[in-house]
């Protein structure tokens, strides 16, 4: 038994060219427990199978929990396709359609009101993310890095600088 793919990537027309398999949703929890355990290279050939695509070039946490999602979504079915113009729409409302603001209220975003707190050479400094922007000794930044660099005099990634994320992840 198989099941088309709904994906809000995906066109109409690649939506109903590609036929994925179905999983029951006796093999769910199964499966779910077995990606913990595979090797990276498993994870990219279920990828292959599950998306109909080669995987992205991203952490091994990021590929796991999109197969995840895949794996129940394909047992049980995704959002309903309302459910997905809903959230669209108030994504658009967010961000005005504006494509970069998107990626970075991406989930590794920190919530507004977090406080970032990093010691260099000897001095603690902290940052408070707002909605739009952060907030740096009484000042507005529109980002991390340019933080670090009024910090450290060079330039660097804000988000490694503050470890919100590590060297080489993706």
């Amino acid at each position: 038994m198989t099941r088309k793919a709904r994906g809000t990537a995906q066109t109409t027309a690649e939506a109903h060219e590609q036929v994925f398999p179905a999983i029951p949703p006796t093999d769910v929890l199964g499966r779910l427990a077995a990606l913990q355990a595979a090797p990276i290279a498993a994870l990219k050939q279920q990828w292959r199978e599950l998306f109909g695509k080669e995987p992205p070039p991203f952490s091994r946490t990021y590929i796991q929990s999109r197969l995840a999602y895949r794996i129940q979504e394909l047992a049980y079915g995704g959002l309903k396709p309302e459910t997905v113009d809903r959230l669209v729409a108030l994504g658009e409302q967010l961000d005005g359609g504006n494509v970069v603001l998107r990626r970075i209220r991406a989930d590794s975003r920190p919530m507004a009101g977090t406080r970032l707190i990093r010691e260099w050479q000897g001095v603690q400094h902290v940052v408070t993310v707002r909605i739009n922007d952060f907030e740096f000794e009484g000042r507005p930044y529109q980002s991390l890095s340019a933080i670090a660099r009024h910090i450290t005099g060079t330039r660097w990634n804000g988000w490694t600088f503050f470890g919100l994320r590590v060297r080489g992840d993706a």
